[in-house]
């Protein structure tokens, strides 16, 4: 039986006939357990059962619901954590272009099944299942002019190669208004239906923003008569999309892909404060994945468990559930221990991810951060503080600038830099952090950096000394890579430029009268030659962002001030993670302990 909170749906606090319809199938934010972080793109059949027998048994009855066999089901010989290069894809499709699951790896989708047997045996459990899939018609279909199931027309009518997934080839573009294109998205969606599929992550979706093929998904889903949750991915997605994305999606991504690195989760601090005023009943910003628990074989994590520690993993909880993320998990559930189990059962804090409405930022001061929410049925309200403490390698509070994770999968394989410097500024520090993978091929280049002055003049940095650079590995390289070659970006030659790898600070001393910096900062082919590496963090700041003896390790006490969070006398504070009641107070009556890149999380009541 589900806990009395997850019975009370979100529709109390907004009527649902003002809603459209797909955005009541998921009036809460999804909570499920999704094959990637864990096995990348070779998940096989019994391991998703055994995940789905696991939820079954131990989190079910705490509203986990969803079981997501993520990328590359179609492909009958991928085994590794890897994609298996296009030319050497075994790809299952059907006479209608459609991906099928790959037998070998799904023997119940055998003869033409698909994935109906093992959506069967997952409702069986009392759960739901879904699917990822990429945008697009596959390249195989295009080749062979496979026709579109109900038209006479065929693949090779509706494709293009503009704006190809820059990392992995197995689709092409599908045009808008071309004859056949919105009649093979539903022919996908109608087979996925068939097989009783639930949910749909969409990739290579919404960074870049596709809102053609995003609005032809969404009438596709529609046609089908059946409720099927639609997620798009990757991040970041842009800001201004927010009213589209909410207009076709059930949920999109905040960010690129999230792994178990502190750098990235105190990155995504700034990108939930930005997303939460478009926290909407049935249309969720998503900070992706949770990276916990003990991953498989995954494209960047295999035969480990999280390199969080605890106090991190209450971090990354208490900010997914105050900001309403959907909770996808993504290790191996059968390999959870009780402290990992502890964090996803807890109902008083899943009641507050469910219900809890308002939810948003109240201060980011000094590494110190704060949000709150509101219980609506009891006028109470929610307090989340966190103690971010820099992202471990450098303090993060007073940086300009913040690429978040580049990567293969950033267009262009870098970031265009223009931002203001302050005025008097003396220094100047490009800093690249590991992207959260270690720091194996992590070649970085900072292309063309300028600094222009208030004079009109300009200043090309590697026409001038360095006071001070470090690289990770290797010799930094002044108008060459790491390794002592071109320049190169995506296949793109610099003459000016410098070579870097993670982890990095390179220091210049600039004028006083500075006012602007400028640069692309790219991923250097040396390391995206190289499988599974090349995710760094690009980060400009004009103070020294090199953290002190007494920045590491520090726990910190945040005082309470009651009157500004809208208590005038005397509240009960109880803390959620604890289930415990603290005791009562008034005014700046309390102090919480927080440790370094720890989390506490209250439920604050006036006293009756």
């Amino acid at each position: 039986m589900l806990p009395f909170f997850w019975a009370c749906s979100s529709s109390k606090k907004q009527d649902e006939s003002s809603l459209a319809e797909f955005r009541t199938w998921a009036l809460t934010p999804p909570m499920g357990w999704n094959s990637w972080d864990c096995f990348g793109p070779s998940v096989v059949e019994e391991e998703v059962k055994a995940n789905a027998d696991y939820m079954a048994a131990n989190l079910k009855e705490s509203g986990w619901e969803y079981i997501v066999v993520d990328i590359r089901w179609y492909v009958d010989n991928q085994t590794t954590g890897h994609y298996n290069a296009y030319k050497n894809s075994t790809f299952i499709i059907d006479e209608y272009g459609r991906y099928l699951p790959s037998p070998k790896r799904f023997p119940s989708a055998a003869n033409g099944a698909g994935f109906k047997p093992l959506a069967d045996y997952i409702h069986g459990l009392g759960l739901k299942f879904g699917i990822h899939i990429m945008r697009g018609v596959p390249k195989e279909a295009v080749f062979n002019e496979l026709p579109i199931k109900g038209t006479s027309f065929t693949a090779a009518d509706i494709y293009s190669t503009d704006h190809e997934c820059t990392w992995l080839q197995d689709n092409y573009t599908i045009v808008a208004g071309k004859s056949g294109a919105q009649e093979y998205y539903n022919s996908i969606f109608d087979l996925y239906a068939s097989w009783g599929v639930d949910y749909v992550k969409v990739d290579d979706l919404s960074r870049p923003y596709h809102d053609d093929e995003i609005e032809m998904i969404r009438k596709a889903i529609d046609q089908t008569g059946r409720p099927i949750v639609f997620s798009m991915s990757p991040g970041a997605t842009p800001i201004d999309e927010h009213a589209h994305a909410a207009a076709n999606a059930n949920m999109w991504r905040t960010i690129d892909d999230f792994w178990d690195n502190w750098a990235q989760l105190n990155y995504s601090f700034g990108k939930c404060a930005e997303w939460a005023p478009y926290i909407q009943p049935g249309a969720w910003p998503d900070a992706d994945m949770l990276p916990m628990g003990k991953f498989i074989r995954g494209e960047r994590a295999s035969n480990r468990y999280t390199n969080f520690t605890e106090d991190e993993q209450y971090t990354l909880m208490t900010l997914w559930t105050i900001f309403k993320s959907p909770l996808m998990f993504g290790g191996n559930l059968p390999d959870n221990n009780d402290f990992t189990n502890t964090l996803l059962t807890n109902d008083e804090v899943l009641e507050m991810h469910a219900n809890s409405v308002n939810n948003k930022e109240w201060y980011n001061e000094n590494d110190l951060i704060a949000w709150t929410a509101d219980d609506p049925e009891s006028g109470d309200k929610f307090l989340a503080l966190f103690n971010s403490a820099g992202d471990g390698f450098v303090i993060t509070k007073d940086l300009l600038y913040r690429s978040g994770t580049v990567s293969p999968l950033t267009d262009g394989f870098g970031e265009n830099i223009d931002i203001e410097l302050p005025a008097g500024s003396e220094r100047l520090y490009l800093i690249v952090n590991d992207g959260g993978d270690g720091y194996a091929y992590d070649h970085a280049n900072w292309i063309n950096p300028v600094v222009y002055l208030d004079n009109g003049d300009s200043i090309q940095l590697t026409d001038i000394e360095w006071e001070s650079a470090g690289a990770g590995w290797g010799t930094i390289g002044l108008n060459k890579s790491i390794t002592g070659n071109p320049l190169n970006v995506k296949g793109t030659i610099y003459e000016k430029g410098i070579g870097t790898h993670s982890r990095s600070i390179i220091v210049y001393t600039i004028p006083k009268n500075s006012t602007r910096f400028k640069a692309f900062a790219g991923l250097d082919i040396g390391g995206t030659d190289h499988q599974g590496g090349s995710t760094v963090e690009f980060m400009v700041s004009t103070t020294d962002p090199t953290p002190t003896e007494a920045d590491k390790n520090a726990t910190v006490s945040i005082p309470v001030d009651l009157n500004d969070l809208g208590f005038g006398g005397e509240c009960n504070i109880r803390d959620l993670w604890e289930k415990k009641d603290v005791g009562i107070f008034s005014g700046s009556g309390y102090t919480s302990v927080v440790n370094y890149h720890g989390a506490k999380l209250y439920r604050i009541s006036e006293s009756r």
